[in-house]
């Protein structure tokens, strides 16, 4: 059975450490325990095994201690923004990870060549959309400036291929002349005792 070699570091804190100033016969397991991948010291990355019972309520706790005989509730959205700031305190978040310089750099180039994927890809996109829309608004002018079929005056062509006829359905109207435009909403806004 082989034991894991204790990282210098982790023999210098625990050489500086409080703990090793005290008297005390027992170490913590932060203490003999290494992470290999953080910065944090080992005293306070690790965990301690158990918790001393508190006597402060959890932050998303549903009700505050009793105060002159009786229970407050709290309110729901006090206690859903103390859940939260509870997962993000620093306690919760793990230790950044130490990369090398060669790891770093490959961690890097490979995160600018995404980078430059995707922007070639959105150039790419908006320029065939800048070249679609290019070519309906020449259409479309063309159109403007065509006369007939027969005895049609100009623009005949443009007016009729802008009136979307079966485009909504058969005798269908688009959904902004549903209803009357008005510049404030209805008094009643839905009619819940209507029968078909």
């Amino acid at each position: 059975m082989s034991f894991p070699l204790p990282s210098l570091r982790g023999l210098a804190s625990r050489l500086f450490s409080r703990s090793a100033l005290l008297p005390s016969t027992t170490t913590t397991t932060a203490a003999r325990t290494t992470r290999p991948f953080t910065t944090a010291q080992p005293t306070m990355a690790s965990k301690p095994a158990s918790k001393p019972a508190s006597k402060k309520p959890a932050p998303g706790g549903a009700a505050k201690p009793k105060s002159k005989g009786r229970t407050v509730e709290r309110d729901p959205k006090i206690v859903n923004m103390l859940q939260h700031f509870a997962a993000l305190s620093p306690r919760r978040i793990p230790a950044p990870l130490r990369m090398g310089r060669n790891r770093h750099l490959r961690h890097w180039t490979i995160h600018r060549a995404w980078l430059l994927f995707r922007r070639k890809a959105r150039e790419e996109r908006e320029r065939t959309l800048m070249r679609q829309h290019q070519s309906m608004s020449a259409a479309c002018e063309a159109l403007r400036l065509t006369e007939g079929p027969g005895t049609r005056d100009q623009g005949y062509l443009y007016r009729v291929a802008m009136e979307k006829k079966g485009v909504y359905g058969l005798n269908g109207v688009p959904i902004e002349y549903a209803r009357a435009q008005t510049d404030t909403p209805a008094r009643v806004a839905w009619n819940h005792d209507w029968k078909a």
